[in-house]
């Protein structure tokens, strides 16, 4: 596993920084004020006399700060001492870059001119040590978290948090001393990077900053755990493993956008504010390390395509589309193109992914082939699995949202018209996030159809239908489902578990209902009254004996189905027992009549939860 470039020690970076200098060669008259802007046709041109007393001037501040002098000056720090001073350097540069320019403007030979190119290599040398000692000694303050944290009036912004006024002086003189520090040496730079730029030596300027900023980025980024991957390693992790990478990358990306690389970009964008061609390819240097960081969710997207890993997968994408604002101002420039098109490129990705799983999702539920009869018509594993799955989806439906804006619902399928409306619910989301769930528990109630068809008993098909519908209808009302579906899916969906419920009572206790004579009919003989009571005891028993084992998990629905069957059966069979009972009490009464009214309402009253409640699933025996 190969990690990000490390940062380079302070050593390293000295050396090379020696390096740079001892490779600086003497520039020549014309390209020394090559980059050097001609002054204005009506600026006023310096006599001979006062150039040549500007320069002596310049030679006598800019000679004593020589870093190859042999004076203290040469281990000293200019900006670091006597501030009134640092600025008459600058000033006495300024100053000298304008002689020079009427010497040049004169096409003078002499050697005022030859003095002055020396001083100006002199002071550049200066400056150019001064700049790197500035960088290297506030490495640690001028971290991207104290600059990135700077509000507006140059203040640092802070936490509040209760504590005691000695705690709060402490922490007020600390902040202040901060703010301070950081505000020096960010005007240092600046004046400085101002400076050499307008001397004509911004190469210079810009390989110092360069070479110790880029440290500060590459030092974050490694500390941040980014590490450059390749595909085939991320492709070998197990699920659990891939998860925690997601989630490390998911907190180390928001450091990195908005405290590393946006603190970068501020203390960039001041330093060079003179040059917007310099600052804009500086910050892309020193940044380069944010192509790796951003190039992750592109090789997790290509992952196997496994239904559980869409949800790190829309956790990515929620992640990185949130920063994606930040992203655009923060690499806001051509040289820094590469970074904003490689987060819409991992966008994208993710988005293609999911939708595959989510495709692959519905090919699984579609081609199911378990044939396994759910005893009792109870809730399918199927239909546990799905409305789980969906349930979790709706949980990123904003994220869905995003994905789906531009993808067209399924038409080819029996979803009805009324779904590929604009949605009622105030959610405001786009009604392609309803339409895609609404479709997904459609497949699954289209495959619970075929399912259904595998019990012989078609009254047991239709209680399965029942639980498993009332199944899905309770956990999209108790989700977020029920905002993004709405209230007229409900309501359809309520009517459907009515409709099957209502279809099996008939099926599974119309014979029993059938046995018995309409309420307010004429009485019948002793004779058809006991063949009734018989038929009505034999359906009865078969009704009871049957059904005793089957299930509906649902409360509501299980008392719903009880009272339904009661109101048919219970009446009708109590006038029929009053009326014919005292006929029959002298002609063998209990072996006609098994069951009385409230015997009924008994046997009623344990159906539904598997097994029978207490004794026989048999009802009793003749009285």
């Amino acid at each position: 596993m190969v990690r990000s470039e490390t940062p380079k020690s302070v050593a390293a970076t000295r050396g090379m920084l020696a390096h740079f200098f001892s490779c600086s060669k003497t520039r020549s008259f014309s390209s020394s004020f090559s980059t050097l802007s001609t002054p204005s046709s009506s600026s006023h041109k310096l006599s001979k006399s006062v150039t040549e007393e500007t320069i002596e001037n310049a030679e006598f501040i800019i000679t004593k700060w020589d870093p190859n002098s042999p004076s203290i000056t040469r281990v000293t720090s200019l900006f670091h001492g006597n501030r009134d001073e640092a600025e008459d350097f600058l000033s006495s540069v300024r100053d000298l870059r304008r002689a020079m320019h009427t010497l040049v403007s004169e096409h003078s030979t002499s050697d005022m001119l030859v003095l002055s190119q020396k001083l100006m290599e002199m002071a550049m040398a200066r400056l150019q040590k001064e700049f790197y000692q500035i960088l290297a000694a506030t490495r640690d303050q001028l971290d991207p978290e104290s600059i990135s944290v700077r509000s507006p009036d140059g203040s640092i912004e802070e936490e509040n948090e209760l504590g005691s006024e000695e705690e709060f002086k402490t922490a007020g003189e600390s902040i202040t001393n901060v703010v301070r520090d950081i505000a020096v040496a960010m005007s240092d730079l600046k004046s400085i990077a101002d400076c050499m730029i307008s001397s004509g030596y911004s190469i210079e300027c810009v390989n110092i900053y360069k070479l110790v900023r880029k440290s500060v980025v590459d030092e974050g980024l490694y500390l941040l755990g980014i590490e450059k991957f390749r595909s085939s390693q991320i492709h070998k992790m197990n699920g659990e493993a891939l998860e925690h990478m997601i989630k490390n990358w998911m907190n180390a990306v928001k450091i990195a956008v908005k405290i590393l690389f946006s603190g970068e970009k501020a203390l960039c964008d001041h330093v060079f504010s003179a040059s917007q061609t310099i600052k804009e390819p500086c910050f892309s240097e020193i940044t380069k390390g944010a192509i790796n960081l951003f190039t992750f969710p592109v090789l997790v997207a290509k992952c196997k395509k496994l239904p559980e890993r869409i949800f790190p997968l829309m956790e990515l994408y929620e992640a990185l589309s949130d920063l994606q604002p930040e992203v655009e101002l923060i690499f806001n420039s051509e040289s820094t193109s590469d970074i904003k098109l490689q987060v819409v490129s991992s966008l994208h990705g993710l988005g293609r992914s999911i939708r595959a799983i989510l495709s692959e999702f519905v090919s699984t539920i579609q081609n199911d082939s378990s044939k396994t009869l759910i005893v009792g018509g109870g809730i399918h594993p199927l239909t546990q699995k799905v409305t789980s799955y969906i349930s979790s989806l709706a949980d990123y439906s904003r994220v869905l949202s995003d994905i789906f804006s531009d993808s067209p619902p399924p038409r080819n399928t029996a979803l009805p018209e009324a779904y590929f409306e604009s949605p009622t619910s105030d959610s405001g989301l786009t009604p392609a996030v309803s339409v895609h769930l609404a479709w997904l528990i459609l497949v699954l109630l289209c495959k619970l159809d075929r399912k259904a068809k595998v019990y012989k008993d078609m009254s047991l098909s239709y209680l399965f239908l029942a639980n498993n519908v009332q199944n899905v209808l309770d956990k999209v009302c108790t989700t977020r489902l029920n905002v993004l579906l709405g209230e007229d899916w409900v309501f359809k969906h309520a009517k459907k578990v009515i409709q099957y419920a209502s279809t099996y009572v008939t099926m599974a206790w119309g014979k029993v209902f059938s046995s018995l004579p309409d309420i307010n009919s004429p009485p019948l003989s002793p004779e058809e009254a006991k063949e009734c009571f018989q038929r009505f005891n034999a359906a009865f028993e078969e009704a009871y004996k049957k059904q005793v084992s089957w299930v509906v998990p649902d409360r509501k629905l299980r008392d719903e189905l009880k009272v339904s069957i009661a109101k048919e059966l219970i009446p009708a069979y109590r006038e029929f027992y009053d009326t014919h009972r005292m006929m029959l009490r002298e002609n063998n009464f209990e072996m006609f009549v098994r069951f009385t009214p409230d015997d009924l309402g008994n046997y009623i009253s344990r159906l539904f939860h598997g097994t029978a409640l207490s004794g026989s699933s048999t009802p009793p025996t003749p009285r």
